[in-house]
């Protein structure tokens, strides 16, 4: 299978150079645009099968690319160049309104993309990193495949032929796996490492998967066979999973375990930050530009953290004072940590159940603030235990055609100590109408190019869900003071995030000093500061891209409202003469409708909107 892959991709390497060599010399036909965004999704889906899957695509739920490979890099190169090419060939001012916003969007794409791969990073994952370290505690295919295999997440099972794919996907993860490690050992030798604080939580997940027949995690789906499945296929079926689990996953994450722990950690850094690696600095500021999708630099971030985190403290300091609490900011932070009136729950099954009560609260409220809402269903599942001590609460989309609902998961290591105040601002920003609504109505819009449907971008997609936390008080909630703390405490990590990710990545932060700025600037624990500074230690400038795009989004908001209300001084001494145009359902409708796109493509589409209206 390994042959046949490597064959594959460097036939569409060769066919990629064939492409640039003999391009058309003629402006192409804007007709043809849609032809060359069909094109290209189709030629790059069968590449990233596992985003496929998880994108409603089950064409390809059978295949495992090994992309540890310089080949497959070359042929992402390939790809990438052959499209800008063909996409170059158009003029621009001929094509209509959202066909220039397309054109936009794929342009800043393949360029972005191959930009990361002249550094080092492999722009093929989810979180860029350098292709010398393959995963981390926080993300890479060894995590992934065991959400897929569970049987609860993106991966189906539903029919024979479904188990049967699955089967064909576990087949190429002890390849993936050899190339793997040959990267890791590259990156040893080349000094990229990974810190060792984080090799040192990737045992533990390595070995929590090795785990053979029925304790292990990939045996879910054979304890959940379909009663209409036949005695002859559960046999079968029930013999191959085992059979692959002691085959083919087992000794693979026993592998991947040893390796980390005899031959990587040794080798692992005591420093924290991207810029402590060759070509670190350079990295690091394209995944500022990657992950911002601005030219703001990180000195420019730098110093916006800092001003929004003194400005969240003197709006915390304001609800202190309401409450009447004789203490500073950090005896409060204290108190909403210990008092066990913040920590009522029992069992996981109880804390669900308060996010449920949180949803049917808001629930009335948010037909005046949006006028299109996704036909997706949502569901609030706690997060597997296999990757729970280090995963944050998050999002996993839904299938494009509603047969797998979208998912808000939480993780519970001990419900007993699930703490209230920031749950509502939690789910605003993770379920709705955050990443819920933003990810399902733009994968449920089939008008937009598959490359637009299924794109996604951190500074709007995850500062549309910042700036949903601050909708609380409009959709009836923040009712009581300590959710609006909670709220704003939260804002306040993602201030935090900023001045720490910069501090970390190019000012020698370094992990205990970023873990403490964290303590006396946010309500939060030492197990979840360190979790979180080891977050943006493994996925350099991926933190960033909350706050400035929430940002963005209020400051388009404010000169919607000001330019469609006719603004405040027209209002007050011109009454009458101007017509309120400006409706926030509609403001939000607009935002949402096209998907996610660079802030500065989106910054331009909501100026053309308010400008027609």
């Amino acid at each position: 299978m390994k042959k046949h892959l490597l064959a594959g991709l460097a036939a569409l390497a060769l066919l990629a150079g064939c492409d640039r060599a003999k391009p058309p010399a003629a402006v192409a036909d804007p007709r043809q645009l849609a032809g060359v965004f069909a094109g290209y999704w189709e030629r790059q889906a069968p590449l990233f099968p596992l985003a496929a899957t998880a994108q409603g695509d089950n064409r390809f739920n059978d295949r495992l690319v090994n992309d540890q490979t310089r080949a497959f890099r070359d042929s992402l190169a390939g790809l990438y160049q052959t499209y800008l090419d063909r996409l170059g060939r158009f003029d621009r001012g001929r094509l209509g309104g959202n066909d220039q916003v397309s054109y936009d969007i794929l342009q800043y794409d393949l360029q972005t993309r191959l930009a990361g791969l002249r550094l080092g990073l492999a722009m093929g994952a989810e979180y860029p990193v350098s292709w010398m370290i393959p995963f981390n505690q926080f993300a890479g295919l060894p995590l992934t495949l065991g959400q897929y295999g569970a049987g609860m997440g993106a991966q189906p099972f539903k029919t024979v032929p479904d188990y049967d794919r699955w089967l064909g996907r576990v087949h190429g993860f002890p390849a993936w796996a050899d190339s793997a490690i040959g990267n890791f050992r590259r990156g040893m030798r080349a000094g990229v490492v990974l810190p060792r604080a984080l090799v040192v939580k990737m045992i533990p997940q390595m070995r929590d998967l090795q785990a053979t027949d029925a304790k292990s995690l990939f045996y879910g789906p054979i304890a959940r066979l379909p009663k209409d499945f036949s005695g002859a296929d559960k046999t079968r079926l029930t013999a191959a999973y085992q059979a692959a689990i002691r085959t083919d996953l087992a000794p693979t994450y026993q592998k991947l375990g040893d390796f980390l722990e005899k031959e990587y950690l040794p080798r692992a850094r005591a420093t924290a930050g991207l810029g402590a690696l060759p070509n670190g600095q350079a990295q690091y500021e394209f995944l500022v530009k990657h992950w911002t999708t601005t030219e703001r630099t990180p000195a420019e971030i730098y110093d916006i953290g800092l001003r929004e985190v003194q400005r969240i403290a003197r709006e915390m300091n304001r609800v202190r004072t309401q409450l009447v609490f004789y203490g500073d900011l950090k005896e409060l932070f204290s108190y909403m940590k210990t008092d066990p009136r913040f920590r009522p729950y029992r069992t996981p099954d109880a804390v669900l159940s308060g996010f449920r009560a949180i949803q049917a609260r808001m629930q009335p409220n948010l037909k005046k603030m949006f006028t299109t809402v996704p036909k997706t269903p949502l569901e609030i599942r706690q997060t597997e235990a296999f990757r729970a001590a280090s995963a944050s609460a998050e999002y996993s989309q839904g299938a494009p055609d509603g047969s797998r609902p979208g998912v808000f998961y939480v993780p519970i290591l001990d419900a007993r100590q699930y703490r209230t105040p920031a749950m509502e601002s939690l789910f605003l920003h993770e379920a709705i109408p955050g990443h819920h609504y933003q990810l399902s109505l733009q994968q449920e819009n089939t008008a937009l190019p598959k490359f637009r449907r299924f794109a996604w971008y951190g500074a709007m997609g995850e500062g549309w869900a910042l700036y949903c936390e601050t909708l609380g008080h409009e959709l009836g909630l923040y009712r009581e003071p300590y959710p609006y703390l909670g709220a704003l405490s939260q804002e306040m990590h993602r201030a935090v995030r900023l001045v720490v990710d910069v501090g970390l990545h190019t000012r020698n932060l370094t992990r205990e000093q970023a873990i403490q700025y964290s303590l006396d600037n946010e309500a939060t624990s030492a197990a979840a500061a360190t979790a979180e500074i080891e977050r943006y230690m493994a996925i350099p400038g991926q933190a960033l891209s909350y706050k400035i795009g929430q940002l963005k989004i209020r400051e388009m908001r404010n000169r919607a409202e000001q330019q469609l209300s006719g603004g405040q001084h027209l209002r007050e001494h011109h009454p009458g003469q101007f017509r309120n145009r400006y409706q926030l359902a509609a403001f939000h409708d607009e935002l949402l409708k096209d998907g996610v796109m660079p802030l500065g493509i989106l910054d331009r589409k909501m100026t053309r909107w308010a400008d027609n209206l």
